[in-house]
């Protein structure tokens, strides 16, 4: 990788936390572009990933089986935090190494998984609230060729919706989006 994933993961958190801190209890109900999610399955999952993705980069196994309720006392505060947490863990070099235990494919692979949750993901949610987002350029040149090559298991596994028609002058963020089956307009 020519820019560590911790970096990246810390662009896309600027980007990010923002978000989730400026999400009112009364939008918590809202849709969002995810069609399974309102705004509050999606913060949980969110949440789920920024805490379970800290064991892999120690190559624990993630549990997803299960999505707690994640939004108690504090939990935009406690986002942030449990964020930088998961940024921390994945800036030990070591954490790249080898094959995750529970996911079964290489760490890097895994690291790039968080990432683009962390990034669309945030873009989901500050649509679903009306917040304006404006994703990090270096994250987003970084994850354009993984979330190509990961689109069709993605669609398969749930993960990502239809891909759908991007402009022709669309940009590299609205053409990932796209490919996870999101339209940006």
């Amino acid at each position: 990788m020519t820019t560590e994933i911790s970096t990246l993961m810390a662009a896309a958190a600027e980007r990010t936390v923002p978000i989730v801190q400026g999400i009112r209890d009364d939008q918590l109900g809202d849709p969002t572009p995810c069609e399974k999610f309102q705004v509050r399955d999606l913060l949980n999952h969110l949440f789920q990933v920024v805490v379970g993705f800290q064991g892999a980069a120690r190559r624990e196994a993630l549990d997803f089986s299960s999505t707690p309720d994640s939004l108690t006392e504090g939990w935009r505060d406690r986002f942030a935090t449990e964020t930088e947490r998961m940024i921390a863990a994945w800036s030990d070099p070591a954490a790249l190494d080898g094959i995750s235990p529970g996911m079964g494919m290489p760490q890097p692979l895994v690291a790039n998984l968080a990432l683009a949750d962390l990034t669309v993901h945030g873009w989901d949610l500050a649509t679903a609230t009306g917040q304006p987002y404006q994703p990090a350029d270096v994250a987003v040149d970084h994850l354009m060729p993984f979330v190509e090559q990961m689109a069709p298991t993605g669609r398969q596994m749930g993960a990502f919706g239809a891909e759908v028609q991007a402009p022709e002058d669309a940009g590299t963020f609205e053409r990932l989006l796209a490919l996870s089956g999101r339209t940006a307009a």
